[in-house]
C-alpha cells in the first residue's frame, strides 16, 4: 500500500502463448533512492493461479526506481507438459520444445511517492512486453 512517502507495486503476468495465468513465477524487488544508489534487494514471492503476486515487500521511504525480476525459465520448462496435454484436448498453440527464450526478465522503473505502480507482464517463449497498469 502507497503512502504520502511511499510508492506501491503489484504485477500479474498473463502467458499469451496459452492465454492463461502464468502460475508460480519467482518474482524478486529490488529497490534504489536515485539513479546512482545500489540497488537493495527488498524479497519476493510467487505468481499465484490467477498469474498475480500479491504479497511483494513494501518499498521503502525515498525510492525512486524499482526492479521485478521474473525468473520464467522453470516456468516455461514446467509448462511444456501442460500445453502439450492442451494441444491433444483441442486446437491449441503448436507445442514448444524446449524452455524461454528469455530465461529471466527485468523490468525497472521510476516510481514517485504516493502512487500505487501495477506492472503487467504478458508472456510468451519468444518475447514479452509490459505497460503501467491500474
Amino acid at each position: 500500500m502507497s503512502t504520502a512517502t511511499t510508492a506501491s507495486v503489484s504485477t500479474h503476468i498473463l502467458d499469451t502463448s496459452i492465454g492463461r495465468p502464468a502460475e508460480g513465477v519467482a518474482i524478486s524487488l529490488a529497490a534504489r533512492s536515485g539513479s546512482d544508489a545500489e540497488w537493495v534487494a527488498l524479497g519476493g514471492s510467487a505468481t499465484d493461479a490467477d498469474g498475480r503476486c500479491k504479497d511483494l515487500p513494501a518499498l521503502p521511504e525515498g525510492t525512486t526506481h524499482v526492479r521485478l525480476d521474473f525468473e520464467v525459465e522453470t516456468y516455461f520448462t514446467r509448462s511444456i507438459k501442460t500445453v502439450k496435454q492442451a494441444e491433444a484436448q483441442q486446437d491449441a498453440p503448436r507445442v514448444r520444445d524446449s524452455g524461454a527464450f528469455f530465461p529471466e526478465v527485468a523490468i525497472t522503473f521510476a516510481v514517485i511517492p504516493g502512487e500505487h505502480y501495477h506492472v503487467p507482464l504478458l508472456l510468451n517463449p519468444f518475447g514479452y512486453s509490459v505497460y503501467r497498469g491500474s
